[in-house]
């Protein structure tokens, strides 16, 4: 067995673990939402198990394994402030899944959450390759890679930040965003999020068999386009704000920041 079937094998290994873990406190507390924290802190061990096990050049190992795990703390970190701090309640999203799926919702809740862990490991494909590198020096696609990840980041953060704010003010309720940001595009914060998977294909591109991740930046566009990103936000805020979210959507760009249309 090859020493990638071998990493990758470890890896399925661990989050499936995890995430069964994971589902038996959803199933305790009633509240599937947890699985968006895990699915973001997984990243975290996928990153130290390709860096202790892989054989490419050290350097490289703990730098993509870096990348990941700042990464993967930070956006684990605000959504379980999110979700267990401001909204308690299990997310609406769960909710419906939950009705939909009774009286086995949470059997099937069960494999969902081995879903995300098996997304976990497709997406950890940069992780993979770079960590298989053997040259002993950095590409300067891994330092540009690097250099649009710290941008990408402090984007994102930003962004997150902004909107906190907005809604922690009462005078704000109801309101749309349209601040810092906000004002320049209606998803800032996953445009930055899109932009690290990005960075970590650059990264990995540098690598031997680096071209095939790019399939990482595209998923992700797939999922903030069509899955669980954009469509299901927007759907939840015309439902909470309608013509005024509406009067939002005709000026604002949806993704990309830009300037506001006359």
């Amino acid at each position: 067995m090859s020493e990638a079937l071998l990493l990758l094998v470890a890896a399925t290994a661990l989050v499936a673990l995890i995430m069964a873990v994971v589902w038996g406190i959803a199933v305790h507390i009633g509240n599937a939402s947890i699985v968006d924290i895990a699915w973001s802190w997984n990243f975290t061990p996928l990153a130290l198990l390709y860096a202790a096990l892989s054989a490419g050049w050290l350097p490289r190992r703990l730098l993509i394994a870096a990348l990941f795990t700042l990464w993967s703390a930070r956006l684990g970190a605000y959504l379980h402030a999110r979700v267990m701090g401001h909204h308690p309640e299990e997310d609406g999203r769960y909710q419906r899944l939950r009705r939909e799926w009774a009286p086995r919702a949470n059997l099937r809740f069960f494999w969902f959450f081995q879903a995300q862990a098996a997304l976990n490991v497709i997406l950890s494909a940069p992780l993979l390759v770079a960590g298989l590198n053997p040259r002993s020096s950095f590409h300067p696609l891994e330092t540009a890679a690097t250099a649009l990840w710290a941008f990408a980041l402090l984007g994102e953060s930003v962004a997150d930040r902004q909107l906190d704010r907005f809604r922690q003010d009462p005078a704000n309720r109801g309101r749309t965003c349209d601040l810092g940001l906000w004002r320049y595009s209606r998803h800032p914060n996953y445009f930055f999020e899109w932009l690290i998977w990005v960075a970590y294909f650059l990264f990995a591109l540098a690598s031997p068999g680096g071209l095939a991740t790019v399939y990482c930046p595209l998923l992700m566009l797939y999922f903030l386009f069509r899955v669980t990103g954009i469509p299901m936000t927007e759907a939840q805020a015309l439902k909470s704000r309608g013509e005024a979210y509406r009067e939002y959507q005709r000026k604002t760009s949806a993704f990309v920041p830009w300037f506001k249309k006359a």
